[in-house]
């Protein structure tokens, strides 16, 4: 079984997927592997430095010198290459197209080397992208706008700047419609929890 978690920026999809993780389902964090993984590619920092040039990459010498001795090969520098795609659309296209076919093929890997198991994947992009053949079963995690906001300034994100990326994504009511299951992450740790133990038993029967 595969399940799509879902759900606009802030609203907590990764909460929800960490407590389906403890309630004996596998995890996969679509984000941690762009950042882990994918940004760390040789031939993707290539095609970014490419496009956009030195201003997103960095140099990590600490790296290196851990490593024992030596200089480290450039980093993402991903506060810069965000500003840059989230200020011009034709440009957040085209890292999408760069980095998504990578974040597939790492899903492809993991669910063939363990068929068996029940997967809780975090797709931030899930209906923009039209994944939804992808899963067995699609869950959204939902707040309210001002909340949504909050957190993502609590993140140290300025409020104009969420605003930005919130309107990047499809509006969370239509994520809504479009979902097998909603969870409401506005209350209380406790409340959240409840909801993922109903998620899961609903899913183990389904």
């Amino acid at each position: 079984m595969k399940v799509g978690i879902t759900g606009g920026i802030g609203c907590g999809k990764s909460t929800v997927a960490l407590a389906l993780e403890r309630r004996g389902f596998r995890r996969l964090d679509s984000d941690r592997i762009v950042r882990d993984e994918v940004l760390a590619e040789p031939a993707v920092i290539a095609a970014l430095r490419t496009r956009f040039g030195e201003a997103v990459l960095e140099n990590d010498a600490r790296a290196g010198a851990d490593a024992g001795g030596g200089s480290a090969g450039p980093r993402v520098n991903r506060p810069a290459l965000a500003a840059r795609v989230f200020a011009d659309d034709a440009e957040r296209q085209w890292l999408e197209d760069l980095i998504h076919p990578r974040v597939f093929a790492a899903w492809s890997v993991a669910f063939a080397g363990e068929p068996g198991v029940r997967w809780a994947v975090e797709v931030p992009l899930l209906f923009e992208k039209g994944l939804e053949n992808w899963f067995d079963f699609t869950v959204c995690v939902a707040c309210s706008p001002d909340l949504q906001l909050a957190r993502l300034e609590q993140r140290g994100l300025p409020r104009p700047l969420a605003g930005q990326r919130i309107s990047k994504q499809l509006p969370l009511a239509r994520k809504i419609e479009l979902s097998d299951f909603v969870l409401w992450n506005e209350g209380s740790p406790a409340f959240l929890e409840a909801q993922a133990d109903r998620l899961a038993n609903a899913l183990v029967v389904a």
